[in-house]
């Protein structure tokens, strides 16, 4: 059986991750998508359980202390965590696992596991970037924050395996499902199979 594996998307806040990792799951209805723990308000439009799974403070604190949590951090002043055992499961079973994730969570996680992938979204611009995050409509404070911490996530995009500019969401999709694939054909994720 073929070894699954994690491709793990990091980028700015405003530089698309979402936006390519949605485009990735129509294209590629084989793929897994890690719904992560939040306990962030949630935006207009977003559901819990489909774009986070909106927990409090307390009951985050809860699972962090019965080790349910793969990795977590704090960002932007709130808790974010990848759930453990859906990775475990899915990547066992020989699951492609896309996982949204900041820069923090993506660090643990290549430091706890080997074999998968790291992709870091890029925006086009620093002012596209802003531009983005102000049609979010997220306050002028979180924007603030976002963008100074900007700076020193696009500082760890040196130690990811792929970079993919995000300046059209549909060539983005088509440069990460590319990597995708081609980490797929690798043949180290095929075990001891025999060839003939």
């Amino acid at each position: 059986m073929r070894k699954g594996f994690l491709v793990i998307i990091s980028a700015p806040s405003g530089a698309g991750k979402s936006s390519v990792c949605q485009g990735l799951r129509t294209r590629d209805r084989s793929l897994r998508y890690s719904v992560s723990c939040s306990t962030r308000t949630p935006r207009p439009g977003e559901k819990d359980g489909k774009h986070y799974h909106f927990l409090s403070k307390d009951e985050f604190r809860r699972r962090v202390r019965r080790g349910e949590f793969l990795e977590w951090a704090e960002v932007h002043g709130n808790f974010y965590g990848t759930p453990r055992r859906f990775i475990d499961e899915a990547t066992k079973a020989g699951r492609v696992i896309l996982l949204d994730i900041d820069v923090q969570g993506a660090e643990t996680i290549a430091r706890r596991r080997r074999g998968d992938v790291t992709v870091f979204i890029l925006p086009p611009s620093w002012k596209t970037l802003e531009r983005r995050l102000r049609l979010r409509r997220d306050s002028s404070d979180s924007i603030r924050t976002r963008l100074a911490n900007a700076r020193g996530e696009l500082e760890a995009a040196p130690r990811y395996d792929y970079w993919v500019t995000n300046d059209r969401l549909e060539t983005a999709v088509d440069h990460v499902a590319a990597v995708i694939e081609a980490e797929r054909l690798k043949s180290a994720r095929h075990g001891r199979k025999k060839i003939l």
